[in-house]
């Protein structure tokens, strides 16, 4: 099913000036001395869009005015897009504040066009944005319908799923809706033509010649009697995005909200490249100029890649729990520092009954953000003769090294004393409790000449008169000591 989404921000020149946490206002946006967008509350108080900027302030003398920033719409709108790439990659720009989405070989993974449009609203609405939707199986139309908006009682349909329908809704839009025909206006409503059905009935020629070719073009668009093509947007190859904060932010719990935002970016560049996240770097922002301050750097390393939002966030909420701030914050940076290839989704009938290893992973990735890598550890092996050295505890959600597989291990224990006790003698024979008799070995190893910590040990495993055994050796150097280095369960 050919379905196409049009998402129009009427209000992202206001909104890139003045965030959604902001307090709101009477503003107004001014290019070119012209009101460009006004504020719902500016509305209220007459002003229009297009009145100058000399009628604002006799017809509202306590509106803000507020220059255009084009570089801070362009920020937001790539931001829009980046957020939409989880449900298509096919994304266009359309004139005056709109995106194109073409959804329909998504529809099924969405369950259908209303959970979607629910969606697409939702995600847009978190980064600040107001949004007016419109579907339809063209893309002039869906732009049309979104413009249009919808009425109360149910006028008016923004979302039609059938290009008969399409036509019945666009038969009664005004024709003002379609910017070649605002030019004419006067003409049109002159000779009967108010809606874009009357308009679609006037004689082919005679309307060109009154008017012009891009207005046949764009009514002949919208109703799909010509086919349309599209520019889609490139995905870029690396990701990074910031955002800027409305007030200094003291406490960095405080920054949670904007940061969600940015994970919201990053899911969707993941999303639409196929790849998941091991690392990622938030940059809290702090004073800039004569009294710059550099960035604080909060780096988050995951186990297990992943792209999933809601493990994103919950990985970040630890993290931004445990730091005290030095600075006051006035933007933050989101960076994915390494990313691999999305791994496939696990295809077995029966789920593991004590989860799967994943789900183990993310677990270790949660202790870890609460209480801290050197709090959550898990052994891990060197690749080392010296068993002081081969047995080691590192942070758990670091990924072992590989190991040479050995094909006979030696009988060696579990647990290991933190420094060897070192045995007394009676009789020529090792004491510890008990006198010990040799029942296996010797092990001889020999190592860590390369970093002056050299070993020449013979190791045998021995048993005490209680039949508990010892992992003991023997130096080979000096004055031949004995040590008792672990012990047997």
């Amino acid at each position: 099913m050919h379905l196409l989404f049009s998402v129009y921000l009427p209000l992202l020149p206001l909104q890139a000036l003045r965030p959604s946490w902001s307090e709101p206002g009477p503003y107004v946006v001014i290019d070119n001395e012209r009101v460009l967008v006004a504020a719902p509350d500016a509305l209220t108080l007459g002003v229009r869009p297009g009145m100058r900027s000399g009628g604002v302030a006799a017809v509202a003398p306590e509106a803000i005015a507020l220059e255009r920033d084009l570089q801070r719409e362009k920020s937001m709108l790539d931001a829009a897009v980046l957020a939409l790439y989880r449900f298509t990659p096919d994304i266009a720009l359309e004139p005056s504040f709109g995106l194109l989405l073409d959804v329909g070989p998504s529809l099924t993974l969405f369950n259908g066009a209303p959970a979607l449009s629910r969606q697409v609203v939702a995600a847009l609405s978190r980064l600040g944005l107001t949004v007016q939707l419109g579907v339809a199986p063209t893309a002039a139309g869906a732009w049309l319908l979104a413009r249009r908006g919808r009425q109360k009682h149910g006028q008016y349909r923004a979302r039609v799923l059938k290009t008969n329908t399409l036509i019945r809704e666009l038969d009664r839009a005004p024709c003002t809706l379609l910017p070649a025909a605002q030019p004419h206006a006067e003409w049109l409503s002159g000779v009967g033509a108010r809606d874009l059905g009357a308009l679609r009935r006037l004689p082919r020629v005679g309307l060109i010649r009154r008017t012009s070719t891009q207005l046949a073009d764009a009514l002949d668009r919208a109703y799909g009697d010509v086919p349309e093509l599209h520019r889609w947007l490139s995905v870029p190859e690396t990701f990074a995005a910031t955002i800027e904060t409305c007030e200094r932010v003291e406490h960095a719990e405080a920054l949670m909200e904007g940061a969600s935002r940015l994970i919201l970016q990053m899911v969707g560049w993941l999303t639409v490249r196929q790849l998941a996240v091991s690392a990622f770097t938030v940059q809290m922002l702090h004073e800039r100029g004569r009294a710059a301050i550099a960035p604080t750097p909060l780096t988050i390393m995951l186990a297990d890649p992943a792209w999933e939002e809601a493990h994103l966030l919950r990985l970040l909420k630890e993290r931004l729990a445990k730091i005290e701030l030095t600075a006051s914050v006035i933007g933050l940076r989101l960076e994915a520092n390494h990313v691999q290839p999305m791994a496939p989704p696990n295809l077995t009938l029966f789920p593991e009954p004590g989860g799967s290893p994943s789900d183990m992973l993310r677990l270790m990735e949660l202790l870890t953000a609460r209480l801290g890598s050197d709090r959550v550890l898990a052994p891990m092996f060197e690749d080392d003769h010296r068993p002081e050295v081969y047995n080691r505890w590192t942070p758990a959600t670091l990924k072992p090294p590989a190991i040479a597989a050995i094909e006979e291990p030696p009988d060696r224990p579990f647990w290991l004393f933190k420094q060897p006790i070192r045995l007394i003698l009676r009789n020529d024979r090792p004491f510890y409790g008990s006198p010990l008799t040799l029942i296996r070995g010797p092990e001889r190893i020999e190592g860590g000449w390369w970093d002056d910590g050299t070993a020449a040990r013979d190791y045998y495993v021995a048993q005490g008169t209680d039949a508990a055994c010892f992992w003991i050796y023997q130096e080979r150097t000096g004055d031949m000591q004995w040590y008792l280095h672990g012990l047997f369960a």
